[in-house]
């Protein structure tokens, strides 16, 4: 399970969190401007914008599971299992399998209005990227610097809402997460009042009692709702440094630890990794299980006219700074 969110402060700001019970070796990837993206619909694209982002690569293909493209444009899969139903082929529709959902969609579109034009003409098959590597069942978030839609392919067809939230997370269908917010309109930041009943001395006895309702299991609902309240709360300066650690915070507040959610045998869902992508500097940060640190990497310092990816192995181990040496005897 995932959880993905958008973030304005002075800059634009679009991540997400990704759980899983396993790793693929993921990579940091970026793809220049001349990779040829091949898609099995026959269509080949040469030239487009370039993307940063998150991917396992098999076989040279970069499979995204996030991304941003030059242009500030940000898109996200998240798990959907149960609800996702991709379609057969049709003759009149651009048919993408969902492994090339991402790569077709940031590298043809620079806003949210070209993403959804694109959109009326897609069609979502069920085609595997290989016999190792099955179709996932997966819904999306799509996000420019003002504005974000989720993307869901449904029995019913193709489903398009606008998210005016900014947050994803994966079951129920995105217009039930956004509907169950109704339930908790009487969360506040601001210490509660008695409206219980006037006969009482009921009494605020400790800070942030406002939000005693905020759901805080593990499920996905309960995440939707914990995000969208942190991150709609959360205030941060205009600050590089302060924004991005906000956003990791806003993250942190639905991270998975290891024992909490027991997928069998001796599997444990975990957030493998965080990221935050700086959208109008081109900068994807993140940080892993083992690492709590902040690492980035900034597509503008490659050569974004190339022709192969580039590839940042994911720095995994415990990075620690100490602030004093031992003392001498």
């Amino acid at each position: 399970m995932c959880t993905a969110i958008t973030y304005h402060t002075k800059d634009h700001y679009f991540g997400r969190n990704l759980d899983l019970e396993y790793s693929y070796r993921e990579t940091v990837t970026i793809t220049p401007r001349n990779y040829p993206f091949t898609f099995r619909n026959g269509k080949e694209i040469t030239q487009h914008y370039a993307l940063i982002g998150m991917a396992y690569v098999d076989h040279d293909y970069p499979l995204y599971y996030d991304a941003i493209n030059e242009k500030g444009l940000g898109m996200a899969g998240l798990n959907f299992p149960g609800n996702a139903k991709y379609q057969e082929a049709q003759t009149e529709k651009d048919n993408i399998a969902p492994f090339e959902f991402i790569p077709w969609v940031l590298s043809q579109c620079a806003t949210l209005g070209d993403a959804k034009k694109l959109l009326h003409k897609i069609n979502l098959v069920n085609l595997n990227f290989s016999e190792q590597l099955p179709v996932s069942p997966l819904h999306w978030i799509i996000a420019d610097k003002e504005n974000a839609i989720t993307v869901e392919c449904v029995k019913d067809g193709l489903k398009i809402y606008d998210n005016p939230v900014g947050v994803l997370t994966n079951n129920p269908t995105f217009d039930m997460q956004l509907f169950n917010l109704n339930n908790y309109m009487h969360l506040s930041i601001e210490p509660p009042k008695n409206h219980f009943s006037n006969k009482l001395n009921l009494e605020t006895y400790s800070r942030g009692m406002g939000a005693l309702g905020l759901p805080r299991h593990l499920s996905s609902a309960s995440r939707f709702v914990k995000a969208t309240f942190t991150k709609m709360n959360s205030l941060s300066s205009d600050k590089e440094e302060e924004s991005i650690s906000q956003f990791f915070h806003i993250l942190g507040a639905v991270e998975q630890q290891r024992g909490c959610v027991h997928m069998g045998k001796d599997q444990y869902e975990i957030t493998i990794y965080s990221s935050c992508c700086n959208m109008d500097k081109g900068i994807y940060y993140y940080r892993t299980y083992e690492n709590s640190q902040i690492t980035g990497v900034a597509m503008h310092h490659e050569n974004l006219d190339g022709t192969q990816l580039v590839n940042y192995d994911l720095i995994k181990g415990q990075q620690i700074l100490m602030q004093n040496e031992p003392k001498m005897s």
